[in-house]
């Protein structure tokens, strides 16, 4: 099968196009591939800069969408099914993925396999983010940083899901207007971000702020958060780890909380099927719909990773792996 193999850890110049053996199923669902995900930990993979560092050569890619080849009795999904899936083992950027049968899901009859294929990820950690580590509650405000992104729209759209007033901030008008069809209810640019949320909010300022950018957006986060305000870390975009004087947070009573799905899963494996049933529930009421950005076909995967390097990427960046 055709797969985009990391050769050498030198960026994304260092993909090659190759044919590698198919991969064995085993326990797993086995998917043909026909849309994957390009996401912010693929570009780390590729500079050897994520905590996980596979030997090369490695195909990269966690995020799949395609149809279901064959899975074990019990699965949720089975042979011919339209599916999304997450591999922890990587392997994305390939013709055929196998997936734990707990990480594969159903694609919704009005979604596109590339609107499906970026859902797995980027949706259940914007879920995992605001509901259970941020406790969100109806009626409040969410700050979303990087909002024309791929997890910036998932956040966008799960808060709205959960009744809360959504504050987007991006760089430049291109990315506002993705923010707005994601259902943001202001749109703030960056160059003067932290007055407009004070205005939005009459002063009182944010209950959450989702952050996945770090450095100093993180720094002027804290200080646009209301009494008892959650900042939630899932990233660090700018390439830059911010640290905290923690008497801010006891002074103005306000939290810095941590954010990683996937290392939450290994203690709450049941965790994506609730989200995935919220999701679904979401999507029915037409408030979860994917925004796909740029698709690139598996051989100038490459020039995705560069997208997203840039910081020109808005909405999801895909892979159009085969017709489908």
């Amino acid at each position: 099968m055709r797969a985009l193999q990391l050769q050498k850890l030198t960026g994304p110049d260092g993909l090659v196009l190759v044919d590698v053996p198919e991969p064995e199923a085993g326990d797993g669902v086995l998917i043909d591939v026909v849309a994957a995900g390009v996401s912010f930990p693929d570009l780390l993979l590729t500079h050897g800069q994520y905590q996980m560092k596979p030997e090369v050569p490695f195909v990269p890619g966690v995020e799949v969408a395609g149809v279901v080849r064959s899975a074990p009795a019990g699965a949720r999904v089975k042979a011919g099914d339209r599916v999304m899936g997450f591999s922890f083992a990587l392997g994305g950027f390939a013709e055929a993925c196998v997936v734990a049968p707990e990480l594969a899901f159903p694609i919704p009859p009005t979604w596109s396999f590339e609107q499906a294929a970026g859902v797995v990820m980027n949706y259940h950690t914007a879920h995992f983010a605001l509901h259970r580590r941020g406790q969100l509650q109806q009626g409040e405000t969410v700050v979303v940083h990087g909002a024309a992104g791929g997890v910036g729209t998932a956040a966008v759209q799960v808060a709205k899901g959960a009744g809360a007033r959504v504050v987007a901030v991006v760089s430049d008008e291109r990315k506002a207007e993705v923010a707005r069809r994601a259902g943001a209810d202001v749109v703030l640019l960056s160059r003067d971000w932290q007055a407009g949320v004070r205005e939005a909010t009459d002063g009182r300022g944010a209950d959450v702020v989702l952050d996945p950018v770090g450095g100093d957006v993180f720094d002027k986060s804290l200080k646009v958060l209301a009494p008892e305000g959650r900042l939630l870390v899932v990233g660090f975009a700018s390439g830059q780890i911010p640290s905290v004087t923690v008497n801010r947070l006891l002074l103005r009573n306000v939290s810095v909380v941590g954010v990683a799905w996937g290392a939450f899963l290994a203690q709450g494996p049941e965790l994506p099927a609730t989200i995935a049933k919220d999701l679904d529930a979401l999507a029915a009421r037409g408030i979860v719909n994917p925004v796909v950005g740029s698709v690139f076909p598996l051989e100038d995967g490459a020039k995705a990773l560069r997208e997203l390097e840039s910081r020109k990427a808005v909405g999801k960046v895909v892979l159009r792996v085969k017709a489908g």
